[in-house]
């Protein structure tokens, strides 16, 4: 995925190459769209989550690897291990490992993490290298081949024994055909079930690009290759600009990540996320893409139960991904969401969160019952966030009701003041 083509570099390029002018006249466009819906949808919700363990996980060419473990209650733990493990017992269930994409950190997952612990799961999480708490390593590390092995060593560390059910999103999904590619006996017998979102295992083009990777490209080929590796050396330019031109940078983080109205503190979380990667590691992380190909590991997930879920205008890895991924692999269930993006987590949690906590339950099952699951029919559906749009809906007929009352209220006042005052 070069930087023509890349719709995170298109955010930071446009970011760091407009004026504070620009930047409130396009947030204001932005605001014709999808305000009432976002401000409808805000809720208090916390989006961080306090881990019940963290670890420090260190790789063999002395990276730290930054991880967290949820810990379900002991009553969910049994409810779940009752009828879909072996002896009911809550230590036969599969432990879940999300790894995230390009850009993000393991942050990206808070509703999932909460979802499958109340559900009865042991969640493991991490941030990749170069990415949120982890270390960096050395420019030649950033490589798809490298994140494989950093995953299995994060398993080995932190999943030493029992069932695994793998999840990741874009680039960490990627990761998990690298570990199968790597580690094929180790995805045999110890990987019970697999979730690819929003993500890609080769052989087409990465991002259709947009208004706005558009003008990232044209601002990178303008300002030359060394446009990255110049500002990381000035990150306090950075910050600056950031600060001029968030509203602005929330717009770019909005077009390219979701496809339909969130709450602006999910726009705000994810712009942090995604800006806040040193920018040398965005850059040095982009020749791993070009060229990438990994069609063959998908075989190696054959014998798993295997989740693949995509938003349908997701402009980084269309559907078109997808389809190929469900092609390798024989028995896939492949959901595709309407009016979603790329970053589907945040902006679609309960209908993905459903869906994984059915995942990992199917697994455990797949496993006790020794089911072959590469000669179950392939299932493709086409879904909508219907409970998403009916609360949207709900909640802006509740603002706009509030606000005629406030008219309503306003004109009384007005009218009851005396002449002359």
């Amino acid at each position: 995925m070069s930087p023509r083509r890349n719709p995170v570099l298109g955010i930071a390029a446009a970011t760091l190459g407009v004026a504070a002018g620009v930047a409130a006249g396009i947030a204001a466009d932005r605001a014709g769209k999808h305000r009432a819906a976002m401000e409808a949808l805000e809720t208090p919700e916390l989006l961080d989550i306090t881990p019940d363990e963290e670890h420090v996980v260190l790789t063999d060419d002395g990276v730290t690897l930054h991880a967290e473990v949820d810990l379900p209650a002991a009553e969910a733990a049994r409810a779940a291990a009752e009828g879909a493990t072996l002896h009911g017992r809550p230590e036969e269930l599969p432990t879940v490992v999300l790894t995230h994409g390009y850009c993000l950190s393991l942050r990206c997952w808070v509703y999932q993490r909460r979802a499958l612990k109340a559900a009865g799961y042991r969640v493991v999480s991490w941030d990749q290298r170069g990415h949120g708490r982890s270390g960096r390593g050395e420019k030649d590390s950033y490589t798809i081949e490298r994140l494989g092995e950093d995953l299995h060593q994060v398993l080995q560390q932190l999943v030493p024994e029992g069932d695994i059910v793998l999840v990741g999103h874009s680039m960490g999904g990627m990761t998990m055909l690298a570990l199968g590619e790597q580690r094929s006996e180790f995805v045999v017998e110890r990987v019970v079930g697999a979730g690819f979102i929003a993500t890609s295992a080769g052989g087409l083009m990465l991002a259709n690009g947009g208004r706005v990777a558009t003008f990232g490209r044209l601002m990178l080929e303008r300002l030359g290759p060394g446009f990255l590796a110049s500002l990381a050396e000035r990150p306090e330019l950075v910050k600056r600009v950031r600060r001029v031109a968030r509203d602005f940078e929330d717009f770019l983080v909005e077009q390219n990540s979701f496809a339909s109205p969130v709450p602006r503190s999910v726009v705000r979380y994810t712009a942090d996320m995604l800006l806040s990667t040193p920018l040398d590691v965005v850059n040095d992380y982009l020749q791993t893409f070009d060229g990438f190909d990994k069609r063959p590991a998908l075989l190696e997930f054959q014998h798993a139960v295997v989740l693949v879920f995509n938003g349908r205008e997701d402009i980084l890895t269309p559907p078109a991904h997808s389809e190929l991924i469900v092609e390798g692999i024989p028995g896939a269930e492949h959901i595709v969401v309407n009016d979603a993006g790329h970053v589907i987590m945040l902006e679609h949690p309960d209908l993905l969160d459903a869906h994984l906590v059915q995942l990992v339950d199917q697994s455990a099952r797949a496993r006790v019952e020794q089911l072959d699951v590469a000669r179950q029919p392939h299932v493709r559906r086409v879904v909508t966030d219907v409970a998403k749009n009916r609360r949207l809906k709900r909640l802006e007929k509740e603002a706009a009701e509030l606000a005629r009352a406030r008219r309503g209220r306003s004109g009384r006042s007005r009218s009851a003041r005396p002449r002359g005052a």
